[in-house]
């Protein structure tokens, strides 16, 4: 809904200004989209890419740290980080000489190596969960977790959180309507009906969740610990230990999804607020852009699964992948885990988090909008209404794309990027804090100009 301390007139005005800019100085970036749409769908390597503010997409020549260079020369800070995927920072020099080092060693054998046994041990140090598995997505590692429950529960559901993010996972494009459930709006393709693989509640109802646990047909609860991707919404102080309750009671396996939530520490929200999950999946910032990901599993759980599986060949079980686990993967992991998100970097991070929601306070009270952020650990959003929304129906409610695509625009003119599709701010370890109060600045010119008059 759109708020009532914006003049839509003048936003209307100020957006068009800012598309005009934004041509004016992306001459290049043009040229090649134009070029690119004479052999890629929709101009682009992935359509969704289509989708930045802007009238055709910011065309990249080079990234370093947290920034990077367009082809026309423009140069930004990249608080974007490829949506988690480099967390790291672009191009980190310790997983960049690891990478060219393995490459000359081989990339994929569908044999182990020694750093498969360094990353599991690493994983299981942070997370606490013993046994680990690897994939190259988060949602590979999702799929193949649901799965593997389903096979050790004989139950068919998944049950996830309204406007819940996993991917592209089949299971969890459910949303939660007046009428009960529907598949989630803009979803491409649906192969099966959610209502027969799916079951949905809000986060932060226990009550619903309870009611849907107590039908007993569902294997896992596929969970974000907060929902990062139609904004930050954060857990109520008991919502977790009644989820873990619910499940355990009910027979159902507890997923906790870290791909976002990597960000709450370097062993993710499950170490920050000792969350005792059953599976847990990750993948983007592993290997600072290098495809992995890993799902790990209790000690419990796997001799669950050990239990359940069939006898005789699973490579055609449907967990799995030709090129996961491969040498590459795992030594740029490796080289993640050891030199680039290392403890140390989240108590640089965190802070920068911390002084980037300081800045857009600021900026909001002195223009007496009645906008909030929320910070969860080294990452933060701002929002377009007064209230926290509580739970992904309220968010989804709330969604002004109208100001979204303002907001996003006016700071990639100025030499700022923020994720696209909303306003998700993401320290690496190369952030500075000059970074972020380019960032303040450039929010607080923002506001001036939308409240002006």
């Amino acid at each position: 809904m759109p708020v009532t301390t914006v003049n839509r007139a003048r936003l209307t005005e100020l957006h068009a200004r800012e598309e005009r800019r934004f041509e004016d100085t992306h001459a290049r970036s043009r040229e090649l989209y134009e070029r690119a749409g004479r052999s890629l769908f929709a101009g682009v390597p992935m359509h969704w890419m289509r989708e930045w503010a802007g009238a055709f997409p910011v065309f990249v020549a080079e990234a370093s740290g947290a920034r990077f260079t367009d082809v026309d020369g423009n140069q930004y800070v990249d608080l974007c980080l490829g949506d988690t995927g480099a967390m790291t920072g672009h191009a980190p020099e310790a997983t960049a000489a690891a990478v060219a080092e393995q490459m000359r060693r081989g990339t994929t054998l569908m044999l182990p190596t020694e750093d498969s046994i360094w990353v599991g041990e690493e994983m299981a140090r942070r997370f606490g969960l013993p046994f680990w598995q690897f994939a190259l997505t988060a949602t590979d590692a999702n799929r193949f977790v649901i799965r593997l429950a389903r096979e050790a529960t004989g139950r068919p559901k998944v049950l996830v959180h309204n406007w819940c993010y996993h991917g592209s996972v089949d299971e969890t494009f459910a949303v939660l309507t007046e009428d009960g459930m529907a598949l989630r709006p803009h979803n491409v393709g649906a192969p099966v009906d959610p209502t027969l693989t799916t079951r949905v509640v809000e986060i932060n109802d226990l009550g619903a969740l309870e009611r849907e646990l107590a039908e007993g047909d569902v294997a896992c609860c596929l969970f974000e610990p907060a929902l990062t991707n139609i904004g930050i919404v954060l857990p109520d102080d008991e919502y977790h230990a009644g989820v873990r309750e619910l499940t355990r009671r009910y027979g159902a396996f507890l997923v906790i999804d870290e791909t976002h939530t990597l960000c709450a520490g370097p062993g993710g929200y499950t170490r920050a607020y000792d969350l005792e999950p059953d599976f847990l999946t990750m993948g983007k910032p592993l290997a600072s852009g290098v495809p992995a990901a890993a799902y790990g599993m209790s000690e419990e759980t796997s001799r669950r699964v050990a239990d359940s599986l069939p006898s005789g060949p699973i490579d055609v079980g449907g967990v799995g992948g030709t090129l996961a686990g491969n040498a590459l993967s795992l030594h740029a992991m490796r080289a993640t885990l050891e030199h680039v998100l290392t403890d140390e970097a989240f108590t640089r991070m965190i802070p920068l988090a911390e002084r980037f929601t300081d800045g857009v306070e600021d900026a909001i009270g002195r223009d007496g909008l009645d906008w909030y952020i929320t910070r969860l650990g080294c990452r933060a959003e701002y929002g377009f209404q007064h209230e926290r929304p509580r739970n992904g129906g309220e968010a989804a409610a709330a969604m002004d794309h109208d100001l979204d695509k303002f907001m996003h625009l006016y700071a990639l003119n100025r030499g700022v990027l923020m994720t696209p599709f909303h306003n998700m701010a993401l320290m690496s370890p190369a952030t500075t804090e000059a970074d972020v109060d380019r960032h303040t600045e450039v929010f607080a010119e923002a506001t001036a100009e939308l409240t002006a008059g």
